[in-house]
């Protein structure tokens, strides 16, 4: 079979943030990234979380087309994002871009590192 030239994006995010309230909230960021993906009919078929004891938190949406995946270090007002989107019928490509913005908005944050990988 000839692989597609197009199979997707996957952003990678090292963020700072002051808001570090956030980082502390689960249950908002969930709500809001739920928001985020119902507006680009991005379909969601599983999520996790866990809190830590100092409430910072790791959660991982399953979504039909892949995933995407948040850690948060309250300490070091720090957290890590990754999103991927693959689909062989179109390009997800600007709707990766507009998540992973909409994250960096929502945090107030600062791009420490950025990494995007077309597979």
């Amino acid at each position: 079979m000839k692989p597609l030239s197009n199979k997707g994006l996957h952003i990678l995010l090292t963020l700072e943030t002051e808001l570090e309230d956030l980082l502390l909230d689960s249950v908002q960021f969930l709500e809001y990234i739920t928001n985020i993906l119902e507006s680009k009919e991005v379909e969601i078929v599983g999520v996790t979380n866990h809190n830590f004891e100092n409430q910072s938190f790791t959660s991982a949406v399953c979504l039909k087309e892949s995933h995407l995946c948040i850690h948060t270090w309250p300490e070091f007002k720090q957290l890590t994002f990754d999103v991927f989107l693959c689909n062989y019928t179109q390009d997800n490509t600007d709707k990766v871009e507009q998540i992973a913005d909409g994250v960096i908005r929502y945090f107030g944050a600062e791009i420490l590192q950025e990494h995007k990988i077309y597979r």
